[in-house]
């Protein structure tokens, strides 16, 4: 009986840490406006630290992106350390970015705007979720060159495994 329980933890285990997360892209190249390509979470569990991600894609025929604004949900917390979100483009380079966490909301202020046809990821690391709940959903916006106003570009839910 312990053998078969044993078994089944770590087939469970090993089954769970093989899951690759997968990006959803359900926009065309021809918008005009910044939107979310995707998003991930690691590991994708219940428990534990885990990081969200973002793939953010700046069309080509967009102004290019000066901030962006992220909402964070009401069932999970962030890190105040700037040091555990990082910005990296499609190559895996940094994107010189000014991180603040004022509550709930993130701003990321590019030191130079981000241009049109951009794809580039934001990684939330050291998330605690504070309850299951039916999983998280992040509201972003966009502050775009020569634009004072905020532009809704979407939201990203992370469901509850």
């Amino acid at each position: 009986m312990k053998k078969s329980l044993i078994y089944a933890i770590v087939l469970t285990l090993s089954s769970t840490a093989i899951i690759a997360p997968s990006y959803a892209s359900a926009r065309t190249d021809d918008s005009r406006v910044p939107h979310i390509d995707g998003n991930s979470q690691f590991p994708p569990t219940r428990w534990g630290i885990f990081r969200h991600t973002f793939r953010l894609h700046v069309p080509q025929n967009s102004k290019a992106v000066t901030q962006l604004l992220v909402k964070v949900p009401d069932n999970v917390t962030i890190s105040n350390n700037i040091q555990d979100i990082d910005i990296v483009d499609e190559k895996g380079q940094k994107i010189n970015t000014n991180i603040s966490v004022n509550g709930k909301t993130i701003l990321l202020a590019f030191a130079e705007p981000v241009a049109p046809n951009t794809k580039f990821d934001i990684d939330l690391n050291k998330i605690k979720r504070l309850n299951l709940g039916n999983g998280s959903v992040y509201s972003l916006s966009a502050r775009e060159v020569g634009i004072d106003a905020e532009i809704p570009i979407g939201v990203a839910w992370f469901r509850t495994y």
